[in-house]
């Protein structure tokens, strides 16, 4: 994203929607400027503030009489008053910020809106976490945090030593080189992100290995990580497998979400034999 400096009239009403705080008046120029290492392309100051067309200079002009007259002019909080938001052609790999920033924009790789993948949200029809199974959503990233690509592939390296299976259909495996060892493709690594998710499943029997091996990604990165965990409930809707050792990790656990059946499948697969399974379900 780039401010026209010829349009910018300095009001400052972009600096407060910026969530990767990313916007400031530069003090020499005095203008709007925009901080593209730290901008992840969100587009939350473009979409947010409301594009008015007001000449530039009759603005301009009038903040500095009112500025004489030792009174204050500003335009409503939520305006850019000169329209001086002008997107940038995003080419690869800089393309991959909006991507995972930008929650209306689909992945190229998964044709999905977000960072992580629909079938999580619809595991009662899906089948992805079989009974017997656990799996983890491993966020990394926070407005006014981010995330570099760097500290996604530490995680990713961790988790592939302990022999980990990445969802296939996750916007970060898609990126990967090489999925057996977590690798991600090197030109992406300069790259940041408002967030990212890394979706993974094991046996329930390493349940604690895993939190424990996200404690330890925790110190080796310079952002904040947010640990989801999902499991299948009993006949009764009841969960007593998963849910004591989190409780014993020291987590007071919360039901984010509880799936009820409702569902219905709308990406297909075939096996060898030609038949339909759900996406998402072991072969």
């Amino acid at each position: 994203m780039k401010i026209n400096p010829s349009k910018c009239v300095a009001c400052g009403n972009c600096t407060y929607v910026c969530p990767m705080g990313a916007i400031y008046i530069d003090p020499v120029i005095k203008r709007a400027t925009v901080n593209s290492t730290e901008c992840v392309e969100c587009y939350a100051c473009y979409n947010g503030l409301s594009q008015e067309k007001l000449n530039p200079v009759i603005v301009r002009t009038m903040r500095k009489v009112f500025q004489l007259m030792r009174l204050r002019f500003d335009p409503e909080p939520d305006v850019c008053p000169t329209s001086a938001f002008e997107p940038d052609e995003l080419v690869w790999p800089r393309v991959v910020r909006r991507a995972f920033s930008d929650p209306r924009v689909p992945h190229e790789s998964t044709g999905i809106e977000g960072r992580g993948t629909e079938e999580v949200k619809t595991n009662d029809v899906s089948d992805r976490v079989m009974v017997g199974e656990v799996g983890f959503t491993i966020e990394f990233g926070r407005p006014g945090v981010g995330v570099w690509f760097r500290d996604i592939q530490k995680a990713c390296w961790t988790l592939a030593k302990a022999g980990v299976a990445f969802e296939k259909k996750n916007p970060i495996t898609s990126l990967m080189s090489d999925v057996s060892t977590g690798t991600i493709k090197a030109d992406v690594m300069g790259e940041k992100l408002m967030s990212a998710i890394i979706e993974i499943k094991v046996a329930v029997e390493r349940t604690e290995e895993i939190v424990r091996l996200v404690w330890a990604i925790e110190k080796e990165v310079d952002t904040v990580v947010a640990l989801g965990v999902g499991t299948r409930c009993d006949e009764k809707g009841e969960e007593n497998v998963v849910a004591p050792i989190l409780e014993r990790l020291g987590y007071t656990l919360h039901r984010a979400k509880t799936n009820t059946g409702l569902g219905r499948i709308t990406n297909v697969a075939k096996d060898k034999t030609n038949e339909p399974v759900p996406a998402g379900a072991a072969k």
